[in-house]
């Protein structure tokens, strides 16, 4: 019964990918069949493999434990890791959010899984949360780019995602443009939890682009709030540290 499941499931994603064929996330071409990216483009998105934040994950020079935001601010969430320098992926997170790719996600979430499987072993979270839109942003986009990822996390790694319990409650300004001082303001009170019934111990924060980390630190500490013991996070890029 559980073979013919997925045999289902598969015959159905054969089904969809030819009316609606994946693009490799790099060129935004239309995917070679069976392929999430093209063989050409493998390897243009540059990883964060080493020299990196120790509290947030940004590039630091070599032999420097934290960045210089980290060495400065306290933040509310306990470590967190990105897969790439924000630059190389620049474009491809904006197709990704705003350009309707959300097939995008299944690729980048794989890539995640193994990449930082280590920063998944090393931390061993009870459950998985993606960063909340807003429900009039996301009805007008149409998807939670965070949910997807975090998605195919959990099913990697086999564990469970809390894509519902954190409600973004203000409708909050888009952060790229402000300051860091601006971005706290406006995601202060932002957050809620849903439900205060889920046993939360030791949680992974799932989101696209880490910057300051006012958005992670704002969830960190509604979740810590409800009884959290840790709060870990990943995201798909971050910017400069150095």
């Amino acid at each position: 019964m559980q073979r013919e499941f997925w045999n289902a499931i598969h015959k159905i994603n054969g089904i969809w990918s030819l009316v609606y064929p994946p693009r490799c996330p790099v060129c935004d071409q239309v995917a070679p069949r069976g392929k999430k990216i093209c063989p050409d483009c493998q390897g243009k998105f540059r990883l964060l493999t080493k020299d990196w934040c120790w509290k947030c994950g940004k590039a630091v020079a070599q032999g420097e434990e934290y960045c210089p935001d980290c060495q400065n601010r306290r933040h509310s969430f306990d470590r967190g890791r990105a897969l790439y320098e924000y630059p190389s992926v620049a474009d491809a997170i904006f197709r990704f959010k705003y350009a309707g790719r959300r097939e995008y996600g299944e690729y980048f979430g794989r890539e995640m899984a193994m990449v930082l499987w280590d920063f998944y072993s090393a931390t061993r979270p009870d459950c998985i949360i993606p960063i909340p839109l807003h429900k009039k942003r996301e009805k007008k986009r149409g998807y939670n780019q965070a949910q997807l990822l975090a998605k195919t996390l959990g099913t990697l790694w086999q564990v469970p995602v809390y894509d519902h319990l954190l409600v973004r409650g203000k409708n909050t300004r888009p952060q790229k443009n402000l300051t860091p001082q601006e971005r706290q303001n406006n995601l202060k009170n932002a957050f809620f939890l849903r439900r205060n019934d889920v046993k939360l111990r030791v949680t992974m924060v799932i989101d696209d682009i880490f910057t300051t980390g006012a958005t992670i630190d704002q969830a960190a500490l509604v979740l810590k709030e409800a009884g959290a013991e840790h709060v870990y996070f990943i995201t798909l890029a971050c910017g400069a540290g150095i």
